[in-house]
C-alpha cells in the first residue's frame, strides 16, 4: 500500500458506518484507492469519494484514472456546466470578507441554533464557503459536502483541519444517499444550472432532509418591467458568450463588463440613494458592496453559465404541493426559500 492511498483510506477509517448510513448500504469497506460499497467499488482521490458514473467525469480525474474508462451513456447531464464550476472555483478558491453578508443574507430564514449536533447536506457546494461559514457559526455535527466538479478539491482544501466532512463528488440527478439520511439541506445557487426544471429537483429533494435551504436565480417578478428588459437583452449576449472558451477571452470579457455594466449602475446607485431612490437601480442592491473582485466574479459566473433558469415567487409557493411549509425570504437574495417537511 503506497504512503499517499494510505492517507487517503485513512481520512474515512473512522467514518465506514456512517458511510454505509448515508448511502443506504449493507457494508462499505476501504480499499487503498477507495471504498467497496455493497461489492460496488468507487475511487477516492484527496479524499473525495468519486460517485459519478465514469462517464460523467470531469477531464481531470479521466486524466488520473484513465482515459479509456467507459460508463452508462447519461441522457440529462451538463458537461459544460462541469467544466465551468471546475475552473471557477480555482479562479476563486478563498474566501472574502464580502461573503460575510451573503451568508447573513441566506440564513436569515435559519435559526441557527436549531443545527447544533445536526448533519448538513450541503447540495452543488462549489469551494464550500457556505458550509465552511456555517460549520464557523453553528455547532453542527457533520457536513456532507456534494459536487460533481472538480470545486470539491478545492473544497478539501479549505476544510483541511476538520473532520467532520465527507466529501462526494456525486450528480444531483442520480444523488446516491438514502432518504432522511440528514439533518439539514441546503443549494444555494445550484439548481438553476441544472438541465431539467429546478423546481422539479426541488421536490425530488423532499425526500432528503426535514428542512432545504434553497436559492434560485429569480425572474425579476418583483421589480420595475425596465429590470426585464435588460434581462431580454443581456440573455442573448450570454447565449453566445458562454460558448467562448478562451480563458483569456474570459478574463477580459468580465472585466469588461465590470466596467460598462457593473460599475456605472452603482455609481448611479450612489447617487440616488441620498433620495431614496437606489433600490430602483439594476445591479445596486446586489453589487454595491462587494468590491471590484466581487463584480467580475459575478459576471464571470453570469456570461458563462450556459444554462439560467429563473423562477418567479409565485413559482416558488407552488412548491407547497410538496412540501408542508414553505416560506419565501422578503429580502436579498431573490429568491431564497425554506421548505420545511413534517
Amino acid at each position: 500500500m503506497s504512503s499517499d492511498a494510505t492517507v487517503k483510506s485513512h481520512y474515512y477509517q473512522d467514518k465506514t458506518a456512517r458511510l454505509a448510513d448515508l448511502l443506504g448500504a449493507s457494508k462499505v469497506s476501504l480499499r487503498d484507492d477507495g471504498i467497496d460499497v455493497d461489492g460496488r467499488f468507487y475511487p477516492i482521490v484527496n479524499d473525495v469519494i468519486i460517485l459519478l458514473d465514469p462517464a460523467q467525469y470531469p477531464a481531470s480525474l479521466k486524466n488520473r484514472l484513465g482515459v479509456g474508462l467507459k460508463g452508462d451513456k447519461t441522457e440529462v447531464f451538463a458537461p459544460d456546466i462541469q467544466d465551468h464550476y471546475s475552473k471557477f472555483w480555482k479562479e476563486w478558491p478563498g474566501l472574502h470578507s464580502r461573503y460575510d453578508e451573503e451568508f447573513e443574507g441566506y440564513f436569515d430564514l435559519v435559526d441557527l441554533s436549531s443545527l447544533r449536533g445536526a448533519s448538513v447536506c450541503d447540495l452543488g457546494c462549489g469551494m464550500g464557503r457556505w458550509s465552511y461559514m456555517l460549520a464557523q457559526r453553528a455547532q453542527i455535527k457533520e457536513l456532507v459536502l456534494v459536487d460533481f466538479s472538480d470545486a470539491l478539491f478545492t473544497a478539501r482544501k479549505l476544510f483541511a483541519d476538520d473532520q467532520r466532512v465527507i466529501f462526494l463528488m456525486a450528480d444531483l440527478l442520480r444523488l446516491p444517499l438514502r432518504k432522511g439520511s440528514v439533518d439539514f439541506a441546503m443549494s444555494l445557487g445550484v439548481l438553476h444550472h441544472l438541465p431539467v426544471d429546478c423546481l422539479k429537483v426541488v421536490r425530488s429533494l423532499k425526500s432528503l432532509a426535514p428542512r432545504l435551504l434553497v436559492y434560485l436565480y429569480y425572474a425579476l417578478d418583483n421589480k420595475p418591467f425596465y429590470y426585464r428588459l435588460l434581462l431580454n437583452l443581456y440573455t442573448p449576449l450570454r447565449r453566445l458568450t458562454c460558448r467562448i472558451g478562451s480563458e483569456s477571452f474570459r478574463v477580459a470579457f468580465s472585466w469588461a463588463a465590470v466596467i460598462l455594466f457593473y460599475l456605472p449602475f452603482i455609481a448611479l446607485g450612489y447617487l440616488l440613494k441620498p433620495i431614496g431612490l437606489s433600490q430602483f437601480v439594476p445591479l445596486f442592491d446586489e453589487h454595491h458592496w462587494a468590491g471590484l473582485g466581487g463584480m467580475r466574479h459575478s459576471a464571470y459566473d453570469r456570461f458563462f453559465t450556459r444554462i439560467e433558469q429563473r423562477v418567479s415567487r409565485e413559482q416558488i409557493m407552488s412548491l407547497r404541493d410538496t412540501f408542508d411549509r414553505v416560506t419565501v425570504a422578503p429580502g436579498q437574495a431573490y429568491w431564497h426559500f425554506l421548505c420545511e417537511s413534517k
